[in-house]
């Protein structure tokens, strides 16, 4: 077995740790300490830069490599040849389905999608300018009191039934939000349409007629599956977190969305838009680039926490923009946003630094060219990430090692002091 040999300092005693899949156990460091008094030691790691918080076999992701695979199979061999509730299901069910599989998924999916009038009541509630992903975090947790069965987590079958009903809803949930926010009736499900295609139908048919462009379809399936999962990041960290208490998937699915409302998570792609704007035209983009290397603007859509490496989903999406632009007509910003990559990639002070186009660099260009606006660019993203968080989450639930998240702390506060009278407090 491997093992790591430490030797304390402090006492001079020496310790064996083993190393299992290139970690040693936290908990080891625990028999560390100084006296029979001492706690142990412990490791400090804020925002878990260099922390392994699970053991997962939904998705792998080298960051150096520029790999993502889901279950094993390439991000790339899914985005070209799967649907997203192929995808959905691999990542649930930890297999590609069969025709048999998938035609039967679909159905359970499509018999999903409608939601009870008193959720619709709800989002009539809220504000007409309230933000489309507020509505999707209160409404994905108020659907915890309308299925009070998904209160037990424990059953494989409620477990299973409940992931149906996120995949079949959070579509419908998120139409809806959109319509309120134009102050239009909603156009109900229509399950003779695909995934996608029926989603975009409710979004943009007013007449009862409208038909999805079926290059449009397909490039937002693209986009969902690349969506689907992204191992363990902030999103599905919250999921893992809040679902530890053994709450409801409803109730996790509403905090990890409300994780990815933030503008360093879901909202980058919004910002890649506003910095191309910003930029205003091709000509100005060695000014800006000038201006990012002196530390006086950012670059945004470019560099990720975890690829050090082209990130293989930007590849696919550039592609697919082409496609979709071939329809709705180039967007203007394109040209500036192919000028900047350009530059960047042969420039060494972004070569050096890895700083290469991420998944958010091309995607809001399409969406943006699709007709969405940019308040519902992360809903785009909550949609499909919502199989990758119930995957973590029925996995973490079927995982014997599973507890209540409870990080500890290094506190850095006053000693101990006796509370003074009210009269003479500073």
């Amino acid at each position: 077995m491997d093992q790591l040999t430490i030797t304390d300092e402090r006492t001079g005693k020496t310790y064996k740790l083993p190393i299992v899949d290139g970690t040693i156990r936290a908990l080891d460091l625990r028999q560390i300490r100084v006296d029979d008094k001492d706690f142990g030691l412990m490791a400090y790691d804020p925002a878990f830069m260099n922390t392994a918080s699970c053991r997962s076999s939904v998705t792998y992701l080298d960051g150096d490599a520029g790999i993502l695979r889901y279950r094993g199979y390439p991000i790339e061999q899914l985005a070209e040849k799967c649907t997203y509730l192929e995808v959905a299901w691999l990542l649930l069910f930890g297999e590609l389905p069969n025709k048999q599989q998938l035609d039967g998924w679909e159905k359970e999916v499509g018999h999903h999608t409608l939601i009870h009038e008193n959720v619709k009541q709800i989002i009539d509630a809220f504000r007409y300018d309230a933000h489309p992903m507020g509505i999707l975090i209160g409404v994905c947790a108020a659907l915890s009191t309308l299925y009070k069965d998904a209160s037990d987590v424990k059953s494989a079958q409620l477990r299973r039934l409940q992931m149906v009903r996120l995949i079949g809803k959070m579509p419908t949930i998120a139409a809806f939000a959109y319509r309120h926010s134009l102050g239009q009736r909603v156009t109900y499900p229509d399950n003779r349409a695909s995934y996608t295609g029926n989603f975009l139908k409710m979004l943009f048919d007013v007449g009862g007629d409208w038909q999805s462009h079926p290059v449009l379809e397909r490039a937002l399936e693209i986009l969902f599956i690349l969506h689907a999962d992204h191992e363990q990041n902030c999103s599905t960290n919250a999921m893992r977190a809040v679902t530890s208490s053994q709450v409801d998937p409803f109730s996790g699915v509403a905090a990890a969305t409300a994780a990815l409302y933030g503008p360093l998570h879901g909202g980058a792609n919004e910002a890649v838009l506003k910095m191309l704007a910003e930029i205003g035209s091709v000509a100005k983009v060695p000014e800006f680039i000038k201006s990012v290397k002196a530390g006086e603007r950012r670059l945004m859509g470019f560099g990720h926490r975890v690829y050090k490496n082209y990130d293989p989903r930007a590849r696919i999406i550039k592609e697919c923009a082409y496609k979709v632009f071939e329809v709705t007509g180039k967007n203007p910003l394109l040209e500036i946003a192919l000028e900047l990559e350009r530059i960047a990639l042969q420039d060494a002070y972004f070569v050096d630094r890895k700083l290469y186009p991420n998944v958010d660099f091309y995607s809001g260009l399409i969406y943006q060219a699709m007709g969405f606006p940019t308040e519902m660019f992360p809903v785009l993203f909550a949609i499909p990430r919502t199989a990758g968080w119930l995957a973590q989450w029925d996995e973490q639930t079927r995982d014997p090692e599973t507890k209540i998240a409870r990080p500890r702390q290094i506190y850095c506060g006053a000693a101990k002091r006796d509370v003074p009278p009210l009269v003479g407090r500073g």
